[in-house]
């Protein structure tokens, strides 16, 4: 009997994998133009090409990914993607986050998996998307997955424009917080401290199970969201689980003039 049952549940685990490989992956950029603190930076411009064209381009590099979208609420960023051959798809002016615009974006595609690219990280590498919906591909259980990236600066702890999140044996997130976590200390040797845990950066990439993305959308915000401004936590919350992907790669987004400049930087070094 023992071996029947195992017999049959490889057999289930081996459909499973057959159905999962063949799955739809579809990548949403969500952007809006009224960004409060850098409104219109989708469409500035480096290197003769508009932010959101950048984005795009590398998105289409993901081997996994079947189709490419941009979502929008402004016709200026509609106009600019169809100018460089991408294509986009209006939605509301009243929605409030990128997950909301990327689920609008989505309700009516055929797709089982949507990847939730940010529009405004013309770097973002795509292995490191590949790599992240490989997580629901390999496993069917997972419902969402994220990249987080080994921190090794201290003063990467500290700035709380960078999320850090712990994560669990099995590799899913305990916590995202704009604080270092766990503790670590102001003063002292923090490089000591370091060698005590692997912290870790979180990297604002989400791949969703369309059911789940659909579902996750319909829940009320949370106090743990609300108080550290992190949309993630709201399904941790609900009790959802997210699977963390460690990579090697980093991405960098562009809110302010200054990170502009940084981005040119950046580029001029590795020309």
């Amino acid at each position: 009997m023992h071996r029947r049952r195992q017999i049959s549940f490889l057999r289930c685990r081996k459909s499973l994998s057959n159905k999962t490989l063949g799955s739809t992956v579809i990548g949403i950029i969500p952007v809006r133009y009224g960004s409060k603190r850098l409104p219109g930076k989708p469409l500035l411009e480096f290197g003769g090409k508009p932010i959101i064209q950048h984005v795009h381009e590398r998105a289409k590099q993901a081997t996994l990914l079947r189709d490419v979208l941009v979502a929008t609420d402004d016709e200026r960023i509609y106009a600019a993607v169809g100018k460089f051959g991408g294509k986009a798809v209006m939605t509301p002016t009243t929605i409030k986050s990128g997950s909301d615009r990327v689920a609008y974006a989505v309700r009516n595609l055929e797709a089982d998996i949507v990847v939730n690219i940010q529009g405004d990280e013309p770097l973002i590498n795509p292995e490191m998307i590949d790599e992240t919906i490989r997580a629901l591909l390999d496993d069917e259980t997972v419902e969402m997955g994220t990249p987080v990236k080994p921190i090794a600066s201290a003063e990467d702890l500290t700035d709380p424009n960078i999320v850090k999140v712990v994560i669990d044996k099995s590799g899913f997130a305990l916590y995202f917080s704009r604080s270092a976590i766990p503790f670590f200390p102001q003063d002292g040797n923090q490089h000591e401290w370091m060698k005590r845990h692997q912290y870790y950066k979180h990297i604002g990439l989400y791949v969703y199970r369309k059911k789940f993305l659909l579902h996750f959308m319909q829940w009320d915000s949370s106090p743990l969201e609300e108080a550290e401004q992190l949309e993630q936590l709201r399904i941790l919350e609900h009790g959802g689980r997210i699977k963390c992907v460690v990579t090697r790669h980093d991405s960098f987004s562009v809110d302010t003039l200054e990170d502009m400049e940084r981005l040119k930087t950046l580029l001029r070094r590795n020309e």
